[in-house]
């Protein structure tokens, strides 16, 4: 009989987790010619609903284009299964007599893997293909999807320190990432010199106070005439608590089925308005949160990113050949080199950023931050230095 291997994607879009979808089903089809591979639409609850795209019957061609397409082909979900939820998807790979699932996601989607590992007893193989542009999994250098992201992110922030030249002034934007600064940090990637933006650098690793931002901000003015932030949506305040928490009230805050607080941008972007009206009355400030720009844009899809998620398919196809596990991305000093990995090494677990890649400040990237993003987000423009 046939192999059948089911594939899925959880967790936020990004612009190349259709690579790793796509990454797989060509490995699988060239390993075990005349294998069904089906893809699940919405994450596990195509899987517990028996929701399939026989993506073995779409034709190459349209495959590679979907392959280059942003967002998550096959739709995504934030679901969290319990228990039941586990039997019911157990069940609906068993009636599609599934040898392998490859699930593509982040934290949430590596702790699902695990669940259903441990209650499968090992009569399919579970595999975690690493997708996030937050560049949070244990055991990975970085994660396909975040240096498309942080490309994004670093033209944002040069350019708008290039505007706020001509016109002077705080801008402060709000960037994804609810417990690691990576992609925060990422806005200094492109920085020109000294002088340049972003001047503040706020990140979860870090405790924000809004009385120090505003004393920050009032430095970097005087030294400076204009001063580019950036603001991880994660930020939380000396207690732990988020600052979303701090400052709208609970009967408003949501969580989605993981239990993660729903960070508002809105919500976080009203909040520093207000300290920069009350704290730096008269001066010229914008809020912008960039949202869900980053993840997905079409025009800021790296190359490199797009290989490296192709790849990532491909060796979860292997993955799955031993039974089971996680792909990781590894730095072995010149290069990254796809590793597989016990996936209870990365189940629903966090890295964060280390505390090194930050100055003494904490506002700033240290010398070892900067050749970090460096060497994943290169710059990609000439850029003259303007005479103000």
């Amino acid at each position: 009989m046939a192999e059948t291997f089911v594939i899925a994607q959880g967790g936020g879009p990004t612009a190349v987790i259709n690579q790793t979808m796509v990454g797989a089903t060509l490995e699988v089809l060239r390993r075990h010619p005349g294998a069904r591979v089906l893809g699940a639409r919405h994450g596990v609850r195509g899987v517990r609903d028996g929701d399939y795209v026989v993506l073995s019957d779409v034709p190459e061609a349209q495959l590679r284009l979907i392959a280059g397409t942003p967002s998550a082909a096959l739709g995504s979900t934030r679901d969290k299964p319990d228990a039941a939820y586990c039997d019911k998807v157990l069940e609906g790979l068993k009636k599609v007599s599934a040898d392998a699932f490859i699930y593509i996601g982040g934290n949430d989607t590596s702790g699902t893997q695990q669940i259903l590992t441990d209650a499968s007893g090992g009569s399919i193989a579970f595999v975690h293909a690493p997708k996030t542009i937050d560049n949070d999994l244990m055991e990975n250098d970085h994660t396909p999807g975040f240096i498309s992201a942080a490309e994004f992110v670093a033209g944002a922030f040069l350019s708008v320190d290039l505007d706020f030249r001509a016109l002077p002034g705080v801008y402060v934007a709000i960037v994804m990432g609810r417990h690691a600064g990576f992609l925060t940090a990422a806005s200094a990637a492109w920085r020109l010199d000294e002088d340049s933006g972003p001047h503040l650098i706020y990140v979860p690793e870090r405790a924000f106070s809004v009385p120090r931002f505003i004393d920050d901000v009032r430095a970097k003015l005087a030294r400076h005439k204009r001063c580019i932030v950036a603001v991880s949506e994660g930020v939380s305040t000396e207690d732990g608590r988020s600052l979303v928490e701090t400052i709208v009230p609970e009967e408003r805050l949501e969580r989605d089925a993981h239990g993660n607080l729903k960070l508002s941008g809105g919500d976080l972007g009203l909040a520093f308005e207000h300290a920069l009206r009350d704290g730096l009355p008269g001066q010229r400030a914008r809020v912008d949160a960039l949202g869900y720009m980053p993840r997905g844009s079409i025009a800021a899809i790296s190359k490199v990113d797009q290989q490296e998620a192709f790849d990532a398919g491909v060796h979860a196809v292997e993955a799955a050949a031993q039974g089971g596990g996680s792909v990781a991305l590894q730095f072995d000093g010149e290069k990254t080199v796809l590793k597989i990995v016990p996936l209870s090494s990365v189940a629903a677990k966090t890295r964060h950023m280390p505390d090194d890649y930050l100055d003494v400040s904490g506002t700033s990237l240290s010398e070892k931050g900067m050749a970090y993003m460096k060497r994943l987000v290169p710059k990609k423009y000439d850029v003259g230095k303007p005479f103000v």
